[in-house]
């Protein structure tokens, strides 16, 4: 295993964000994006169109004209002809509605670059490192927030000021991806539940056949490291208000044993992945990880694991002849004595504010059938957007598990996450910098996981003291 050498770079993003931002980090209380959202609400009404939640699709507006482009992380259901179905089936109800996919592959980086021209498009998947008080500025208002929150989940995930931006597309249950068959081979009869329990089993499959990899990080990605972020919140504390209210007042959240137990919280998170690679439980060099190999590899037993969300089952299924061996666990971490899962929405459907009225009403038209009718959600393995719809099989691990989903900040608080992870320069679930950190200290050996947290929680403290209510 080669040594890595230190990646210095920082994306400057946001994850969450809102109306007050709080003057002591630097933002500010009045926006354009934030007046734009404090607006946006009742926008579609104002000049008689209709807003998201009102439309019928198959019977307003069937004869609508409208080429439509739209920009997708979703290289895989471009290249394979999926979307295309989909696009064939909603045709059937507006056949003058055409719509051409565009994938990219580095999608959070080159879509926030390519927002910056109005004509990149039509609809697209929202970038996760698009703060929320700057949404109005490139995508259109669909509805008010409280016009589908009853019957949609996760419909705060791109919403600001009361407005809707961005409709999710799938959930995410966040859990592990692994090879049923190697487990099993490897005498591994029970999923884990605790941190060591877990890593115990990745020496277990080290032990029966050195040639696979135990735990995959598909380290040279990069963007699939923030995965590791999403654990740290409901699914390491059950606690829903961790992430957007109690994490951003607390002091030292990364410390070891923050909520009684060392494994339980976030630390327990990053100790998984730092322990696994410094006992050689991962693939050789991670600088040589490939994201689109790994997916056949884990197919056909030749990787254990791969931490990843729940919208990536279905592509390990379809990589190979073996989809009956691809199973998702949840997450190996028991807080007092119960399992939690963390749950949130997966990239969210955006309008371009920029494109003209009526591809935005197509757009609507299209993102509202592919959420409502398409099965698309159910057929990704995900967690369904819409209240009332089925969860898929793939999911079935996850029975007696408690889903756990962030809550949304009080409005008086609502932009202090952002200003802390900002501040801090940790920013969870957008920047894989922090991640990448934890796995080269595990194959350099020159820092230890305490290290590393003790330099996170000091830029933290230091955060919060200039950024959360004293």
């Amino acid at each position: 295993m080669r040594k890595i050498n230190r990646r210095n770079f920082l994306k400057v993003t946001g994850v969450l964000a809102a109306a007050s931002a709080l003057a002591a980090c630097g933002g500010s209380s009045t926006s354009t994006a934030g007046s734009t959202g404090s607006t946006a609400g009742s926008a579609a009404s104002a000049d008689g169109a209709k807003a998201y939640n009102e439309l019928t699709v198959g019977t307003d507006n069937t004869d609508l004209k409208a080429d439509l482009k739209f920009v997708s992380h979703r290289t895989d259901l471009i290249e394979d002809g999926t979307f295309d179905g989909y696009v064939a089936a909603f045709q059937k109800l507006y056949p003058n509605i055409t719509i051409k996919y565009e994938g990219i592959t580095d999608y959070a980086n080159d879509m926030t670059t390519r927002l910056t021209s109005n004509d990149w498009g039509d609809l697209c998947m929202i970038p996760t490192n698009i703060p929320l008080t700057e949404l109005g500025d490139y995508f259109e208002p669909l509805c008010a927030l409280s016009d589908i929150e009853n019957e949609y989940n996760f419909a705060s995930n791109r919403a600001y000021n009361g407005s809707v931006y961005g409709i999710p597309s799938t959930g995410n249950a966040q859990g592990i991806i692994y090879n049923k068959k190697v487990f099993e081979a490897a005498g591994i009869t029970t999923l884990p539940k605790t941190p060591d329990e877990f890593l115990d089993d990745l020496q277990k499959i080290k032990d029966y056949d050195p040639s696979i990899d135990p735990l995959y990080t598909n380290y040279a990605a990069g963007w699939t490291m923030t995965a590791w972020d999403a654990y740290t919140s409901g699914g390491a504390t059950g606690d829903p208000n961790w992430m957007n209210i109690t994490m951003p007042q607390t002091k030292d959240p990364f410390q070891k044993g923050i909520l009684g137990a060392d494994d339980m919280g976030p630390y327990a998170v990053y100790y998984i992945l730092y322990e696994a690679v410094k006992r050689g439980l991962t693939e050789a060099d991670p600088t040589t990880t490939d994201w689109e190999g790994s997916k056949p590899r884990i197919n056909n037993g030749q990787i254990g694991a791969m931490v990843l969300g729940s919208w990536a089952i279905v592509q390990m299924q379809a990589a190979g002849d073996h989809a009956d061996d691809i199973g998702y666990m949840p997450f190996p971490i028991t807080v007092k004595g119960t399992q939690y899962a963390s749950a949130g929405a997966d990239y969210c459907y955006g309008v371009n504010k920029n494109t003209t009225d009526d591809k935005k009403l197509a757009a609507m038209l299209y993102i509202k059938w592919l959420t409502e009718s398409s099965n698309f959600a159910y057929d990704q393995g995900g967690v369904p957007v819409l209240k009332s719809q089925e969860y898929p099989d793939t999911l079935k691990a996850f029975d007696g598990i408690d889903l756990v989903e962030d809550a949304p900040a009080p409005a008086e608080l609502a932009d202090l996450a952002t200003e802390v992870q900002q501040e801090a320069e940790l920013m969870l679930n957008a920047d894989q910098t922090h991640v990448m950190r934890v796995v080269e200290a595990g194959i350099n050996g020159d820092e230890t996981l305490d290290d590393i947290v003790a330099d996170w929680n000091a830029a933290w403290d230091a955060a919060v003291d200039a950024c959360a209510p004293q």
